[in-house]
């Protein structure tokens, strides 16, 4: 049975399990360390990145987040974990997991009130997806190996490298569990090829 965690430190935790459950697998919330282990693949939801940093930073999960992504394990990051995931971020200087290569601006579609609901064509994956944004982040410009995987008004909001994946919006807040099913087939091509490798 494939596992699936939830960074359980902040966000919408709840939702997503609801997603990955409804895709037939199982959802955990992830508290502790040692819960990595048992994992095939993670969520890092929404929120706000910088206190999920520090939260990450708290409880000692930065380097076994980094050791998960290392053993070739899938992460999807969603608003602030597409955040966390990115190597370049626009007005700082540092980074977080820098798992992905692409440089992402934060709040880039304006504040909490101005949140909004789009239909988006997200490429292999699903056709007039119903996508949240809420105080979403954009990704300015990826790396030659990451894909982009759908635009809003010209701008990246979805994209994979790898066994990486990150979105913009909130996959987690509506009925449409497409792009979680996405990852939860990613999850299972990694599984059988860690298991061959």
């Amino acid at each position: 049975m494939i596992k699936i965690g939830v960074l359980g430190l902040q966000g919408a935790v709840r939702e997503h399990i609801r997603s990955i459950e409804a895709n037939g697998v199982e959802g955990i919330i992830v508290k502790r360390i040692e819960q990595l282990e048992e994992l095939d693949g993670l969520i890092i939801p929404g929120g706000e990145s910088t206190t999920m940093r520090r939260l990450i930073d708290k409880y000692d999960f930065f380097e076994p987040l980094k050791q998960f992504a290392e053993a070739g394990k899938p992460i999807f990051g969603t608003c602030a974990g597409l955040i966390l995931l990115a190597t370049r971020i626009q007005g700082q200087d540092s980074n977080h997991l820098a798992l992905m290569d692409m440089t992402v601006e934060r709040n880039a579609f304006g504040r909490q009130r101005e949140s909004f609901e789009v239909e988006l064509d997200i490429t292999g994956v699903a056709d007039g997806y119903e996508a949240v944004f809420i105080r979403a982040p954009y990704i300015v410009d990826v790396g030659e190996d990451t894909e982009v995987l759908a635009t809003y008004q010209s701008k990246i909001v979805a994209a994979q490298q790898g066994n990486f994946l990150a979105c913009a919006f909130h996959p987690e807040l509506t009925d449409d569990h497409r792009l979680t099913g996405h990852f939860v087939n990613m999850v299972e091509e990694s599984k059988k090829s860690l298991a061959s490798s």
